[in-house]
Protein backbone atom coordinates (compact mmCIF):
# COMPACT_ATOMS: atom_id res chain seq x y z
CA UNK A 1 0.00 0.00 0.00
CA UNK A 2 1.32 3.41 -0.99
CA UNK A 3 0.83 6.28 1.48
CA UNK A 4 1.04 9.95 0.47
CA UNK A 5 1.77 12.49 3.22
CA UNK A 6 1.36 16.21 2.38
CA UNK A 7 3.42 18.43 4.71
CA UNK A 8 3.86 22.17 5.22
CA UNK A 9 6.65 24.58 6.16
CA UNK A 10 5.56 26.91 8.98
CA UNK A 11 7.04 29.18 11.63
CA UNK A 12 8.51 27.07 14.43
CA UNK A 13 5.91 26.76 17.20
CA UNK A 14 8.49 27.99 19.76
CA UNK A 15 8.89 31.30 17.90
CA UNK A 16 6.64 34.29 18.60
CA UNK A 17 5.21 35.51 15.30
CA UNK A 18 5.77 39.19 14.46
CA UNK A 19 3.62 41.41 12.27
CA UNK A 20 5.16 43.64 9.61
CA UNK A 21 5.27 47.37 10.40
CA UNK A 22 2.71 48.11 7.67
CA UNK A 23 0.37 45.35 8.93
CA UNK A 24 0.43 43.72 5.50
CA UNK A 25 1.39 40.23 6.71
CA UNK A 26 3.42 38.20 9.19
CA UNK A 27 7.14 39.06 9.17
CA UNK A 28 9.21 36.00 8.20
CA UNK A 29 12.59 37.78 8.11
CA UNK A 30 15.23 35.68 9.94
CA UNK A 31 12.48 33.54 11.49
CA UNK A 32 13.14 29.87 12.22
CA UNK A 33 10.93 27.66 10.08
CA UNK A 34 9.97 24.06 10.81
CA UNK A 35 7.72 21.18 9.88
CA UNK A 36 4.12 21.77 10.91
CA UNK A 37 3.50 19.73 14.13
CA UNK A 38 0.36 18.06 12.75
CA UNK A 39 2.36 17.07 9.66
CA UNK A 40 4.97 15.43 11.91
CA UNK A 41 2.18 13.29 13.38
CA UNK A 42 1.01 12.34 9.88
CA UNK A 43 4.54 11.35 8.83
CA UNK A 44 4.97 9.32 12.02
CA UNK A 45 1.71 7.44 11.45
CA UNK A 46 2.66 6.64 7.84
CA UNK A 47 6.06 5.33 8.96
CA UNK A 48 4.44 3.17 11.64
CA UNK A 49 2.16 1.69 8.99
CA UNK A 50 5.22 0.83 6.94
CA UNK A 51 7.04 -0.66 9.93
CA UNK A 52 3.97 -2.80 10.65
CA UNK A 53 4.05 -4.10 7.07
CA UNK A 54 0.75 -2.43 6.15
CA UNK A 55 2.34 0.21 3.90
CA UNK A 56 5.02 -0.46 1.31
CA UNK A 57 5.99 3.11 0.39
CA UNK A 58 5.71 6.51 2.08
CA UNK A 59 5.85 9.62 -0.12
CA UNK A 60 6.11 13.11 1.37
CA UNK A 61 4.90 16.06 -0.71
CA UNK A 62 4.99 19.79 -0.07
CA UNK A 63 4.06 22.95 -1.93
CA UNK A 64 6.02 26.18 -1.69
CA UNK A 65 9.27 27.98 -2.38
CA UNK A 66 12.61 26.21 -2.78
CA UNK A 67 13.29 26.54 0.94
CA UNK A 68 10.46 24.05 1.58
CA UNK A 69 12.83 21.27 0.54
CA UNK A 70 14.36 21.56 4.01
CA UNK A 71 11.14 20.17 5.51
CA UNK A 72 10.98 17.45 2.86
CA UNK A 73 14.49 16.36 3.86
CA UNK A 74 13.27 16.24 7.45
CA UNK A 75 10.43 13.95 6.40
CA UNK A 76 12.89 11.76 4.51
CA UNK A 77 15.13 11.60 7.59
CA UNK A 78 12.14 10.53 9.68
CA UNK A 79 11.55 7.60 7.34
CA UNK A 80 9.73 8.66 4.15
CA UNK A 81 10.98 6.84 1.04
CA UNK A 82 10.82 9.70 -1.44
CA UNK A 83 9.67 13.31 -1.67
CA UNK A 84 7.88 15.52 -4.17
CA UNK A 85 8.25 19.29 -4.16
CA UNK A 86 5.64 21.34 -6.03
CA UNK A 87 7.60 24.55 -6.40
CA UNK A 88 5.91 27.94 -6.42
CA UNK A 89 6.50 31.34 -4.84
CA UNK A 90 2.79 32.19 -4.92
CA UNK A 91 0.87 32.66 -1.68
CA UNK A 92 -1.60 29.80 -1.89
CA UNK A 93 -5.04 29.29 -0.39
CA UNK A 94 -6.42 25.98 0.89
CA UNK A 95 -8.33 25.30 -2.33
CA UNK A 96 -5.19 25.88 -4.43
CA UNK A 97 -3.26 23.45 -2.24
CA UNK A 98 -6.01 20.82 -2.44
CA UNK A 99 -6.18 21.08 -6.24
CA UNK A 100 -2.40 20.73 -6.59
CA UNK A 101 -2.40 17.75 -4.22
CA UNK A 102 -5.25 16.19 -6.23
CA UNK A 103 -2.94 16.22 -9.27
CA UNK A 104 -0.27 14.37 -7.28
CA UNK A 105 -2.87 11.87 -6.04
CA UNK A 106 -3.85 11.26 -9.67
CA UNK A 107 -0.17 10.82 -10.60
CA UNK A 108 0.92 8.59 -7.70
CA UNK A 109 -2.39 6.75 -7.02
CA UNK A 110 -1.81 6.21 -3.27
CA UNK A 111 -4.27 4.00 -1.38
CA UNK A 112 -4.09 6.34 1.62
CA UNK A 113 -3.47 10.08 1.93
CA UNK A 114 -2.72 11.10 5.51
CA UNK A 115 -2.12 14.72 6.48
CA UNK A 116 -2.33 17.02 9.47
CA UNK A 117 -5.80 18.33 10.28
CA UNK A 118 -4.51 21.93 10.07
CA UNK A 119 -1.37 24.05 9.93
CA UNK A 120 -0.42 26.22 12.88
CA UNK A 121 0.03 29.35 10.75
CA UNK A 122 -3.33 29.76 8.99
CA UNK A 123 -5.35 27.28 11.14
CA UNK A 124 -7.84 26.85 8.30
CA UNK A 125 -8.49 23.11 8.73
CA UNK A 126 -9.71 22.83 5.13
CA UNK A 127 -7.19 21.13 2.86
CA UNK A 128 -7.87 17.51 3.84
CA UNK A 129 -11.62 17.86 3.41
CA UNK A 130 -11.24 19.66 0.08
CA UNK A 131 -8.80 17.04 -1.18
CA UNK A 132 -11.21 14.23 -0.31
CA UNK A 133 -14.01 15.99 -2.19
CA UNK A 134 -11.85 16.68 -5.26
CA UNK A 135 -10.60 13.09 -5.46
CA UNK A 136 -13.92 11.44 -4.59
CA UNK A 137 -12.43 9.58 -1.60
CA UNK A 138 -13.91 8.87 1.79
CA UNK A 139 -12.54 11.03 4.58
CA UNK A 140 -11.81 10.49 8.27
CA UNK A 141 -10.91 13.73 10.03
CA UNK A 142 -9.28 14.45 13.42
CA UNK A 143 -8.03 10.88 13.78
CA UNK A 144 -6.85 9.79 17.24
CA UNK A 145 -6.47 6.15 16.12
CA UNK A 146 -6.08 4.53 12.70
CA UNK A 147 -6.50 0.80 11.96
CA UNK A 148 -6.22 -0.67 8.46
CA UNK A 149 -7.39 -4.16 7.50
CA UNK A 150 -9.14 -5.93 4.63
CA UNK A 151 -9.25 -2.92 2.34
CA UNK A 152 -10.79 -0.60 4.92
CA UNK A 153 -9.47 1.97 7.38
CA UNK A 154 -11.09 2.46 10.78
CA UNK A 155 -10.65 6.04 12.01
CA UNK A 156 -11.40 6.83 15.64
CA UNK A 157 -12.28 10.51 16.11
CA UNK A 158 -12.66 12.59 19.24
CA UNK A 159 -16.05 14.33 19.23
CA UNK A 160 -17.95 16.34 21.84
CA UNK A 161 -19.80 13.29 23.16
CA UNK A 162 -16.76 10.98 23.33
CA UNK A 163 -15.23 8.82 20.60
CA UNK A 164 -16.63 8.10 17.14
CA UNK A 165 -15.30 5.44 14.76
CA UNK A 166 -15.86 5.72 11.01
CA UNK A 167 -15.08 2.92 8.57
CA UNK A 168 -13.76 4.00 5.17
CA UNK A 169 -13.12 1.95 2.08
CA UNK A 170 -9.67 2.45 0.60
CA UNK A 171 -8.55 4.64 -1.10
CA UNK A 172 -9.23 7.29 1.53
CA UNK A 173 -8.07 10.58 3.05
CA UNK A 174 -7.29 10.83 6.79
CA UNK A 175 -6.38 13.94 8.79
CA UNK A 176 -4.52 13.59 12.08
CA UNK A 177 -5.22 14.97 15.54
CA UNK A 178 -2.66 15.61 18.28
CA UNK A 179 -3.30 12.41 20.24
CA UNK A 180 -2.76 10.01 17.35
CA UNK A 181 0.91 9.38 18.19
CA UNK A 182 4.17 10.83 19.50
CA UNK A 183 6.49 11.76 16.60
CA UNK A 184 10.03 10.42 16.68
CA UNK A 185 13.27 12.38 16.32
CA UNK A 186 15.44 11.94 13.25
CA UNK A 187 18.74 10.20 14.01
CA UNK A 188 22.02 11.47 12.57
CA UNK A 189 22.52 8.42 10.30
CA UNK A 190 19.00 8.87 8.90
CA UNK A 191 19.63 12.59 8.34
CA UNK A 192 22.68 11.65 6.26
CA UNK A 193 20.73 8.97 4.36
CA UNK A 194 17.97 11.49 3.59
CA UNK A 195 20.37 13.46 1.40
CA UNK A 196 20.55 10.50 -0.99
CA UNK A 197 16.83 9.77 -1.16
CA UNK A 198 14.97 10.89 -4.31
CA UNK A 199 13.36 14.34 -4.30
CA UNK A 200 11.32 15.22 -7.38
CA UNK A 201 10.68 18.88 -8.18
CA UNK A 202 7.56 19.84 -10.15
CA UNK A 203 6.69 23.39 -11.19
CA UNK A 204 3.22 24.29 -9.93
CA UNK A 205 2.45 26.00 -13.24
CA UNK A 206 2.91 22.70 -15.09
CA UNK A 207 0.01 21.04 -13.28
CA UNK A 208 -2.67 23.15 -14.93
CA UNK A 209 -4.18 24.57 -11.74
CA UNK A 210 -5.50 28.14 -11.66
CA UNK A 211 -3.66 29.80 -8.75
CA UNK A 212 -5.49 33.14 -9.00
CA UNK A 213 -6.21 34.43 -5.45
CA UNK A 214 -9.84 34.28 -4.34
CA UNK A 215 -9.29 35.85 -0.94
CA UNK A 216 -7.91 39.33 -0.27
CA UNK A 217 -5.75 39.80 2.83
CA UNK A 218 -6.74 43.21 4.16
CA UNK A 219 -4.50 43.52 7.22
CA UNK A 220 -2.78 41.55 9.97
CA UNK A 221 -2.76 42.72 13.59
CA UNK A 222 -1.36 41.27 16.79
CA UNK A 223 -3.92 40.21 19.43
CA UNK A 224 -4.84 42.90 21.95
CA UNK A 225 -2.71 42.73 25.07
CA UNK A 226 -4.51 41.44 28.12
CA UNK A 227 -4.69 43.70 31.14
CA UNK A 228 -3.50 42.47 34.51
CA UNK A 229 -5.91 40.92 36.98
CA UNK A 230 -6.93 42.36 40.36
CA UNK A 231 -7.18 40.86 43.83
CA UNK A 232 -10.52 41.29 45.61
CA UNK A 233 -10.98 41.52 49.36
CA UNK A 234 -14.09 39.38 49.66
CA UNK A 235 -16.90 37.63 47.78
CA UNK A 236 -19.13 40.70 47.94
CA UNK A 237 -16.57 42.78 46.04
CA UNK A 238 -16.11 39.99 43.49
CA UNK A 239 -19.85 39.82 42.84
CA UNK A 240 -20.04 43.61 42.56
CA UNK A 241 -17.21 43.70 39.97
CA UNK A 242 -18.80 40.88 37.96
CA UNK A 243 -21.98 42.94 37.81
CA UNK A 244 -20.59 46.42 37.22
CA UNK A 245 -17.35 45.85 35.24
CA UNK A 246 -17.46 42.41 33.63
CA UNK A 247 -21.27 42.55 33.32
CA UNK A 248 -21.56 38.78 33.25
CA UNK A 249 -24.18 38.53 35.98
Amino acid sequence: MKVLVPIKRVIDYNVKARVKADNSDVDLTNVKMALNPFCEIAIEEAIRLKEAGTATEVIAVTIGAKASQEQLRTALALGADKAIHIETDEKLESLHVAKLLAKIVEQEAPELVILGKQSIDSDNNQTGQMLAALTGRGQGTFASKVDIANGTVNVTREVDGGLQTVVLKLPAVVTTDLRLNEPRYASLPNIMKAKRKPLEVIAADSLGVDLTPRIELVAVHEPAKRSGGIIVDDVAQLVDLLKTQAKVI
